[in-house]
């Protein structure tokens, strides 16, 4: 893990407890209050000192001059038919970002005619057992009212836009405006967490919102080392997932601060650097042999597997020829394949193919040894699938056509 910083280096909502004794010693307190401190606004989600009731009541006040908040607002809620809901969250300096709840997604079946009984994709980025957890932390199948539990798993941003320019996301359309910082990473999680109904429960975070997380590397990290903390939100790090389009040194450093434990997760969406490049201009500076190479390097916990995204773009990387190079590139890694029709977006000529030919390229992965999900479409009627969370009323500033 990276070393722990001083106090001040971080926000108070994005320090750990140890950070957080310092910080209570400072004010009065006793090393311990900063254990307590954290668990009050991580674990119960209590940002008002005056209701730390185990706190002394001097270290209470002096702690109402800290920012204990990352100052995140809900702007709109919109529900899907499936019950996902897309949140518009409003930053403390204006600028706007989105996450999504997506209810349901363990052992869910795909509502797409499918000829490989695998299930969808939303099940499989976060299936635990497949991937040899140990069952810690696993909720009740009812809740404390007598309901089924509903599980759910939250898609977190990074940034506020996005540099990377993928021609089939919609993030990215106006390019990065900033970074975003760990303290409002983590919010989204505390948001998120508050606004689940009384017989759900946050099963995963997936960091595939908007942005590209690890090129906000150092908050990204803070961020996961407090929403995986035991005496905070305490996920296990096999339900948090990393997406990433492929910045090479950034996955070699992510496998080396968390040896492997967290969840990687690669937009690949073709297998050979021509088409790569034109889809993903990140490819021209990591092309696939390096990037294939850093994924043969990271640190995978026994039967634990990457996860690869591909997103099938119609007459751009969707024949069964392509299908075949992505069997050839993939051979010998412990991976999983995620298929995504592309998600419509406003303002692009691109789409999805037809679910024939959907369905062929994941038989022919099939055939060739390959855990294949075609990933069902999660919120779509409110904009929150797949690669269509971006900035409202933002110009556009990438080719959304090729």
């Amino acid at each position: 893990m990276p070393a722990a910083s001083t106090p001040t280096s971080w926000p108070p909502l994005a320090r750990i407890p140890e950070e957080w004794a310092d910080a209570a010693r400072a004010q009065g307190g006793r090393s311990f209050h900063g254990k307590q401190i954290f668990r009050w606004i991580h674990a119960r989600g209590v940002t008002d000192s005056a209701q730390m009731s185990d706190l002394p009541a001097t270290l209470r006040t002096s702690l109402k001059e800290e920012p204990l908040s990352a100052g995140l607002e809900v702007v709109t809620e919109r529900r899907a038919m499936d019950g996902t809901r897309k949140l518009l969250v409003k930053l403390r300096d204006g600028a706007s970002i989105e996450t999504v709840l997506i209810p349901n997604v363990t052992g869910g079946k795909s509502d797409l005619p499918s000829p490989v009984p695998e299930g969808d994709a939303d099940a499989a980025a976060m299936d635990d057992t497949e991937d040899g957890d140990d069952g810690e932390g696993r909720e009740a199948d009812v809740s404390a009212v007598g309901e089924p539990v509903v599980r759910v798993t939250q898609c977190i941003s990074t940034q506020v836009g996005c540099a990377m320019g993928c021609v089939f996301c919609a993030s990215g359309v106006a390019g990065l405006k900033r970074n975003m910082g760990a303290d409002e990473i983590v919010a989204q999680v505390l948001l998120g967490r508050e606004r689940l109904e009384e017989n759900e429960r946050l099963r995963g975070v997936v960091l595939m919102g908007m942005g590209e997380p690890l090129h906000n590397y150092d908050a990204m990290v803070r961020a996961l080392r407090l929403i995986t903390h035991r005496d905070g939100i305490d996920l296990s790090s096999r339900r948090v997932t990393v997406s990433t389009s492929g910045l090479v040194p950034e996955i070699k450093r992510l496998g080396e601060d968390f040896g492997g434990q967290i969840g990687l997760a690669i937009s690949l969406h073709a297998a050979d650097d021509e088409t790569r490049s034109r889809l993903m201009p990140i490819n021209r500076r990591y092309p696939l042999a390096e990037l294939m190479a850093a994924l043969r390097a990271y640190p995978l916990p026994k039967r634990r597997r990457i996860t690869i995204e591909y997103t099938l773009v119609v007459g751009k990387n969707d024949r069964l020829e392509d299908a075949r190079k992505v069997a050839k590139l993939l051979r010998g890694l412990p991976v999983k394949v995620n298929l995504i029709p592309m998600n419509p977006i406003e303002g692009s000529a691109l789409g999805p193919p037809e679910m024939s030919g959907v369905l062929a390229f994941q038989q022919l992965l099939f055939d060739s040894g390959y855990s294949c999900f075609i990933r069902r479409r999660r919120g779509d009627d409110v904009s929150a699938a797949c690669g269509q969370l971006a900035l409202l009323g933002a110009k556009r500033k990438v080719r959304m056509s090729l």
